[in-house]
């Protein structure tokens, strides 16, 4: 028996042996980890949307089994709600106790909250209809005590966190759906003037040809806050 092993060993060509062969080259990487899925999922949502978040693909992407990232949530709907909170993250300048600056900070809140909303436009798809998570919560909160130390009455501030929640969210599905071209416009702008005296008015303003949602966004919300500020 030792011979024939002998034997079927020496027909094997030279650097066949199994001792010989090369070792697969290990995969480089990174431990697999909570923050690391909510990052790679926040990617894949940019670059496919929310139909394209699935377990297989995201653990592809991870360069892991699906089954692993069990270990870290309990399912697809808990990783749309931590990416949906990663990205609202509110890192403005340190709360005070009672900023003399109410506007500015409400303003620099909510026009950060719509940027981050426009960086991802599958968030404000989900936000409705996800678990509020502790980033948004913390704005929420930050919001009311702003808004309770600028003078504003226990009882109108809900009525108020909740149009400045609307106007955000409207605003920013609107900016993210509605983006035709400038020839586009100009062709929409050519039809009202066709049809002037049914619509005299949005023809004369060229409500049409205005591209300036920053701008448009920033005014609206001063006229909320008018009407937020004490008198």
């Amino acid at each position: 028996m030792a011979a024939k092993r002998s034997g079927a060993q020496s027909k094997r060509s030279p650097g066949k042996t199994a001792s010989a062969r090369p070792a697969q080259e290990p995969r480089n990487e990174p431990a697999l980890s909570l923050e690391r899925i909510v990052a790679t999922a926040v990617e894949l949502l940019d670059a496919q949307g929310v139909d394209g978040l699935t377990m297989r693909r995201l653990a592809d992407r991870l360069g892991s089994g699906a089954m692993s990232l069990y270990w870290h949530v309990d399912n697809k709907e808990k990783v749309f709600d931590l990416a949906l909170d990663s990205v609202l993250a509110y890192r403005g300048s340190p709360e005070t106790a009672a900023s003399e600056d109410w506007r500015g900070e409400v303003v620099h809140m909510l026009e950060d909250w719509r940027a981050g909303m426009l960086r991802h436009p599958w968030s404000a798809l989900l936000l409705p209809r996800r678990a509020l998570g502790p980033n948004i919560l913390a704005r929420l909160e930050r919001l009311n005590r702003i808004l309770s130390g600028a003078g504003v009455a226990d009882a109108d501030l809900n009525a108020a966190i909740w149009s400045l929640w609307n106007y955000v969210m409207g605003a920013t599905v609107t900016r993210a759906n509605f983006d035709l071209s400038e020839e586009d416009r100009a062709a929409a702008q050519q039809r009202l003037a066709g049809l002037n005296e049914h619509y005299p008015a949005i023809e004369r303003s060229r409500l049409l040809l205005d591209n300036d949602w920053d701008g448009a966004f920033r005014k609206g919300l001063d006229f909320l806050l008018d009407g937020l500020a004490p008198r």
